[in-house]
């Protein structure tokens, strides 16, 4: 019986689904701003799910249960995920899930609701299939998003009640931009007393490149209190073990990214999230004078790749057997999932490649992964330990 290939499994496979979307994404959603784009397709999902049609389409792109694993304490169906920035609202949480995603991990979610960056602030450079954007944290605020939370929360546990497909919810959260560095701690605090209690794992954002002086808190001296406290709040005020996870940038330094690794070990934090956006242009296809004219931004797409798996290899190889590593940037294929997860990821995340191939995208990669043999989805182990301090020896994955 002849089969469709699979668009996950190679970049030049692609199915009728598929090839449809790309037939839509060239007529129509390429000639819009990105960003109604974008609310084109969110709308167009939530419609779909108030229809009954995500449900149909579940039976199709459900995860095969192979790839189920347990990380942070929670059953994931897949470990590939969409990563932050598409829903920073909940708003499309279940529909989201419904494409066939494991985890949807949402925000960047701040404490108070913020406009972000006036507009245009996203930007594609198709030869490239990447992103420049500068959205700048835009939000409805932690304690709007509590709200669609505890109701998200609600169908999910009758989604598994039910023994259907159910995510694993993050939420990332960051700095208000009109918060002063100094105030930077309670600002993050407010939204962990709003958020922990409906999240499976926290994330603590401090490495977009839009929120001006936000990279600062990446530096050791500010960032050891930020996540010391963060921890304390977020299992006190949920009650349980809320998984703190910190997601960094790729423009840091090797020396920095050990830093942080050896932190991360210290505080017996549950894991890092690597990488966020770029600043680098370097790599790119598109004419310096198109890419000039975006302007200032976070760059994501395949051109992030090569130092993403840099990243994660490095702390792969410096922390802890137990502590999580979750891998985004320049994601497109069941092959670059698989090679992140055989360099040492326990979770993978994409979003740029889910703009440029539509929403059968994740149900190609999960279906190329489900094809491959099972030691090609292994967790990677580590390959030596450069500089590794004491400090990253021992500790539990659990923040003390």
């Amino acid at each position: 019986m002849r089969r469709d290939p699979l668009p996950g499994a190679g970049p030049a496979a692609e199915t009728r689904p598929d090839a449809l979307y790309s037939a839509v994404f060239r007529g129509v959603l390429s000639r819009m701003d990105p960003e109604d784009a974008h609310h084109l397709a969110v709308r167009g999902l939530r419609a779909a799910h108030a229809l009954g049609i995500t449900r149909v389409l579940e039976r199709m792109t459900r995860p095969d249960p192979s790839l189920a694993r347990e990380v942070l304490g929670h059953r994931w169906p897949s470990p590939f995920g969409l990563a932050a920035g598409f829903d920073k609202g909940a708003i499309a949480v279940l529909p989201l899930a419904a494409l066939g995603f494991g985890h949807v991990e949402i925000g960047t979610v701040t404490a108070q609701a913020q406009p972000g960056s006036p507009r245009p602030r996203m930007f594609r450079l198709v030869k490239d299939r990447a992103l420049i954007n500068r959205m700048g944290f835009n939000n409805d605020g932690a304690e709007e998003v509590r709200h669609r939370l505890d109701e998200t929360r609600r169908r999910i546990e009758d989604l598994k009640a039910a023994g259907r497909h159910a995510p694993v919810v993050g939420v990332n959260i960051g700095k208000t931009k009109v918060t002063p560095l100094d105030d930077a701690v309670e600002d993050y605090l407010i939204s962990t007393r709003r958020l922990a209690p409906v999240a499976d794992y926290l994330v603590v954002n401090v490495s977009s490149p839009n929120t001006p002086g936000l990279r600062q808190l990446q530096d050791i001296e500010a960032l050891r209190p930020l996540l010391e406290a963060v921890a304390r709040e977020a299992d006190s005020v949920a009650r349980r073990h809320v998984p703190l996870l910190v997601k960094i940038a790729p423009d840091l330094a090797d020396d920095d990214v050990d830093a942080v690794a050896d932190l991360v070990a210290d505080l017996r934090l549950d894991g890092v999230i690597a990488t966020n956006t770029t600043i680098s242009r370097d790599g790119l296809q598109t004419p310096v004078s198109v890419v000039e004219a975006a302007g200032a931004g976070g760059l994501s797409g395949p051109v992030l790749a090569e130092r993403a798996v840099a990243v994660l290899s490095r702390l792969r190889a410096r922390l802890p057997e137990q502590t999580v590593v979750i891998s985004v940037g320049g994601v497109v294929s069941a092959a670059d999932v698989a090679e992140r997860l055989r360099s040492g990821a326990d979770l993978v995340q994409g979003y740029s490649a889910f703009i440029y191939q539509g929403p059968f995208w994740v149900r190609g990669i999960n279906r190329g992964l489900a094809a491959m043999a099972p030691d090609r989805l292994r967790r990677g182990t580590r390959r030596g330990r450069p500089g590794a301090s004491a400090a990253a020896d021992g500790g539990s994955a659990g923040h003390a």
